[in-house]
């Protein structure tokens, strides 16, 4: 099979592969019992990407809220929200099979490992997807549901299909999509998108440059290997900490910004310093030293911040009350 890829140049070529798909009368390595194969399904969501989307959902609800929602509200948006999230990445995983398949870190997904055949997988994040709009739109109102599976299709078409093989600048746009919960959840309670849900938004979309180009210091050979042009292969490392510190000073400037229009207290904005003090400490440290040790500190680091920083949001609110 061909496919057009980008290379270390960012300049796009014509590759011969092998197609991932077992060939007829290939057996695959389906796995056995109902266990196993619910298991290989779940894993096609990616369950841990999940868990930080909704960690920004359930503040967000409550910033909105002005306190806690109903806690039926709250279990309704992060259903929906779970089975939306699942579909994008299942669909994610059929489309990125090949690639997948070529780096050490997701070879051993449910695809390259032909535990799930690729046509299952796509079918299933359909589901997925179809399923999370009626729920949310049923149960919880349009707009959420709209938000939703807008974030899917914009983390299928524009990133996936559109952007993540052809530019290095694929994790810049194709963040909104991680960061369109915040917005599911504001929209959930008020029924509205408001300044203060944009500022949420922008919040998650400045992290995600620095947390993601961490993580592609890490495996800039897996990238490299697989034709993907991530910053750090097509650009090298110096220019992607320079980028690493100039979007961690950005994160900051939104954090302020989102303090303002919220009219959040202090708690939060003592949290907002704090932690970004030692996230631009860390990407300091990284320009640096660009090294693939660093990178997977401030990486690590930046998934602390995600969570600490919307749970003083949620604390800040519940102390007022």
């Amino acid at each position: 099979m061909r496919r057009l890829i980008a290379d270390a140049t960012g300049a796009l070529r014509i590759e011969e592969q092998i197609d991932a798909t077992p060939e007829v009368g290939q057996e695959e390595a389906a796995p056995r019992g109902l266990a196993a194969r619910v298991a290989a399904y779940v894993a096609l969501t990616k369950p841990r990407i999940i868990e930080l989307l909704l960690v920004t959902t359930v503040p967000s609800m409550i910033v909105a809220a002005g306190g806690f929602p109903s806690l039926e509200l709250i279990l309704l948006t992060l259903l929906g929200g779970t089975l939306s999230a699942g579909g994008a990445n299942a669909i994610n995983c059929y489309l990125d099979r090949d690639i997948d398949e070529l780096m050490p870190r997701t070879r051993k997904r449910p695809l390259p490992t032909h535990k799930v055949k690729p046509r299952n997988a796509l079918i299933f994040g359909i589901a997925l997807g179809a399923l999370a709009m009626a729920l949310l739109w049923v149960t919880v109102n349009p707009l959420a549901a709209s938000l939703s599976t807008a974030a899917l299709l914009f983390y299928v078409f524009v990133y996936t299909i559109g952007m993540k093989r052809s530019t290095p600048q694929n994790i810049v746009i194709g963040g909104a999509a991680g960061a369109m919960p915040a917005l599911v959840g504001w929209a959930a309670v008020t029924g509205t998108v408001e300044l203060p849900a944009l500022a949420l938004f922008g919040i998650i979309f400045y992290w995600t440059p620095p947390h993601f180009w961490a993580l592609a210091m890490r495996y800039e050979k897996d990238y490299a290997k697989a034709g993907v042009p991530m910053m750090p292969v097509v650009y090298g490392r110096q220019e992607t900490t320079r980028h690493i510190l100039l979007y961690s000073i950005l994160l900051l400037a939104m954090c302020l910004a989102f303090f303002a229009v919220a009219k959040m207290g202090l708690v939060y904005l003592v949290a907002a310093l704090v932690l970004n003090g030692v996230f631009i400490g860390w990407a300091f440290k990284l320009w640096r030293n660009p090294n693939p040790k660093s990178a997977w500190g401030l990486f690590r680091f930046s998934i602390y911040y995600l969570a600490l920083l919307f749970g003083a949001m949620a604390m800040d609110q519940m102390m007022r009350l």
